[in-house]
């Protein structure tokens, strides 16, 4: 096979022509490091090497997009770059480098993430796991993550009750509020007896 010609194309690719016709698309910079120009004779072997820099360069140029950012959880990380019209297996070696760098730590990353879920949107801890579920987290770092965090009733209780005065003020004496704040603070990733021991206690300006 003889590379006949090579052209730009956009994202940083360039078009590899072989034997006179359009063959495959690579990454332009690992292109210009494979020392390959017109008029060289490539093997199938070589072609498949450079196709696979290729993948594994764009993949690991997209997580560091990806990572500038906000930070990531593996998982999540992956699917994205797969989302990019990226090579799985290209997108996973780039996760795991980037998890070898240190700018990939599931552990971390979920630590923060239910941090900000437990004090800032007061979830709990049902819609905290759920959460760290959706982003790929592992099971064992979740409990382990969560433990970290447990709430006493009595801090269950005022997380309740804030966002009731927050969001549903009249739901100790409408019904209608009540029922769809009873909904909500399941979403919310409350169970029912934590929402009816405060439903149940005097209203905040009784």
């Amino acid at each position: 096979m003889i590379l006949t010609d090579i052209r730009p194309r956009r994202h940083r690719l360039s078009q590899l022509y072989i034997d006179g016709e359009a063959a495959v698309q690579v990454d332009t910079e690992t292109l210009a490091r494979s020392g390959l120009a017109v008029g060289d004779t490539l093997d199938d072997e070589t072609l498949h090497a450079l196709m696979k820099a290729s993948a594994e360069h764009r993949a690991q140029e997209k997580a560091l997009y990806l990572l500038e950012h906000r930070a990531h959880a593996k998982k999540e990380l992956e699917d994205k770059i797969v989302r990019a019209e990226m090579d799985r297996e290209a997108a996973h070696r780039a996760v795991e480098r980037m998890e070898a760098l240190g700018l990939v730590d599931d552990e971390d990353y979920a630590r923060r993430l239910a941090q900000s879920l437990f004090t800032v949107k007061r979830f709990g801890a049902r819609r905290v796991r759920q959460t760290l579920r959706q982003k790929g987290i592992a099971d064992d770092i979740i409990e382990a993550v969560l433990a970290e965090f447990s709430t006493d009733s009595d801090e269950t209780a005022e997380n309740i009750r804030a966002i009731l005065e927050r969001k549903y003020p009249a739901a100790w004496t409408d019904e209608k509020t009540r029922r769809r704040a009873v909904a909500a603070l399941q979403r919310y990733g409350y169970g029912f007896e934590d929402i009816f021991r405060v439903l149940n206690a005097e209203a905040p300006d009784t």
